[in-house]
């Protein structure tokens, strides 16, 4: 392994790969080191002036704050963001590359009858509201015992809202919920409400549009003598219908992935980010699509999204993507362009532009075709935007909601969340898999350790298909299915 990563020619910094002290030579960049590296931090490659910039991905990622001589530590002591307010874009369209026809593989899915597939055969219990939380996680207890083998699983989706909202969050827990009604990957839903609450049933089976009515059941639970009862006969009312749901093969094009990042470390993009951006270009090319997330994660290189616009719509959509959250920072008084995390800060990332810059290589090279705003349902194929907040939760429960049939979550610092799809972890480092290999599903530190990123690229396509014809993520095998709403209003 090389001790330090020159990720593009025009980048004056590199990336130690393990710890490193003063005084060590570097022989294949011929650099000795005037101060301690610590492992994914960066280093300076040339003398660098007070106040010039510093480049890593090839792109501006801040400026120094103070000189820098050749071979010394890169970081928040001498380097800051150059983002200010006020950012003007410019639609600079880059030429879409010619791709050509590929035979598309297939996973075993399974059809719906609205034409639809999913990859998993579930029973979800989804609540209006927070007041029935604790019913909907005990008919899940229920069934999965009562039931067991006669579905892929039995999950509750609980939450605290649905009571006591207003306006747009109201509509935004509405329209989360609404979408997971009709997710493919639930082979039968039950909706369990309270009666009084603010998010009532009948508003929410409007939200969710046509569905399956052989395949969803509801109730409100002030009308009824044991809603737990009530809720247990009513799934087993449709779990014959799940019985006979076979698996069926499924053209690749018909994958929907979710892109996401939490916990990220110096190597995120350099390894997994990157891996995962070929995922997003392989299923584009084959026909299926990739959701992007997490736009204050954009902020600092959300010219480069831009500039993939597939038409001059499309790039005053994802600008007003970009300006909205702004916004939606400058009415809470909070700073636009804040740092990245302690957590990301102890790995070596310094500035918002450098995080960005590895963050949206979870994109890969693709088009752009649609933004979407949050809860709202993707319609096209290609990459997808998608306006959510970088918090893990909200962004993957996101994803979810507007189609994802998994997550590809890449991680550097490891977390043991997951969603109501498939969440898929990938590891930017070696070490991390080592120490969590009930966390982490695919390795991509293994670039690092001198695996060439195309055969591991290969490798990851590979176990998606396996994951989506059914082999089981550790969050699934491991009961991590969670689900978390954006709350941006008032509270009654």
């Amino acid at each position: 392994m090389k001790a330090l990563i020159h990720i593009h020619p025009n980048d004056n910094v590199a990336v130690a790969t393990r710890d490193l002290a003063a005084g060590e030579h570097i022989d294949e960049l011929d650099l000795t080191l005037t101060d301690d590296i610590p492992k994914g931090h960066k280093v300076a490659l040339s003398d660098i002036a007070e106040g010039d910039i510093v480049v890593k991905y090839g792109f501006e990622i801040g400026g120094c704050t103070a000189a820098a001589k050749r071979g010394q530590h890169i970081h928040s002591h001498n380097l800051k963001t150059n983002l200010r307010d006020g950012t003007q874009y410019q639609y600079q369209p880059v030429q879409a590359k010619a791709v050509e026809p590929k035979a598309v593989p297939t996973f075993k899915g399974y059809r719906r009858a609205n034409g639809k597939v999913g990859i998993r055969n579930e029973v979800w219990i989804i609540n209006t509201v927070g007041c029935v939380n604790r019913t909907a996680q005990r008919i899940a207890d229920v069934c999965s015992k009562r039931f067991e083998g006669r579905a892929d699983a039995f999950v509750a989706f609980t939450h605290p809202f649905g009571c006591s909202q207003l306006g747009d969050d109201l509509k935004d827990t509405r329209a989360v919920l609404a979408a997971l009604l009709t997710h493919p990957n639930a082979g039968a839903v039950l909706v369990v409400g309270l009666g009084c609450e603010n998010n009532q049933m009948a508003d929410l089976l409007v939200a969710a549009g046509e569905y399956d009515k052989s395949r969803i059941r509801f109730y409100n639970s002030q009308q009824v003598g044991d809603e737990v009862e009530t809720g247990v006969d009513a799934i087993e009312e449709m779990l014959p219908l799940l019985e006979t749901d076979q698996r069926v093969d499924c053209p690749a094009s018909e994958l929907v992935l979710g892109m996401k990042c939490g916990g990220s470390d110096a190597f995120s993009g350099i390894t997994a980010n990157p891996l995962v951006g070929r995922m997003s270009d392989k299923i584009t090319q084959l026909g299926g699509s990739a959701i992007l997330t997490e736009t204050p994660e954009m902020f600092g290189a959300e010219q480069i999204l831009m500039n993939r616009a597939s038409s001059e719509p499309i790039y005053q959509q994802i600008v007003s993507l970009v300006n909205d959250f702004k916004q939606y920072f400058i009415a809470h008084n909070q700073p636009i362009y804040e740092n990245p995390s302690p957590g990301n800060k102890a790995g070596g990332l310094t500035t918002l532009e450098e995080k960005s810059l590895g963050a949206i290589q979870k994109g890969g090279q693709a088009i752009v075709n649609e933004v979407l705003d949050y809860g709202q349902p993707l319609s096209k194929k290609g990459l997808v935007l998608l306006q959510a907040p970088g918090n893990d939760a909200v962004s993957s429960t996101a994803l979810a909601a507007s189609g994802a049939h998994m997550v590809l979550f890449t991680t550097g610092r490891g977390t043991p969340l997951g969603f109501p799809v498939p969440t898929v972890k990938i590891s930017s480092n070696t070490d991390l898999a080592t120490r969590k290999p009930h966390w982490i599903d695919f390795n991509a530190g293994s670039v690092l350790d001198g695996v060439d990123m195309e055969t591991c690229a290969d490798q990851f396509f590979n176990q998606l298909l396996a994951i989506a014809s059914g082999q089981p993520t550790n969050n699934e095998q491991n009961e991590c299915r969670e689900i978390a709403i954006w709350k941006r209003g008032v509270t009654l």
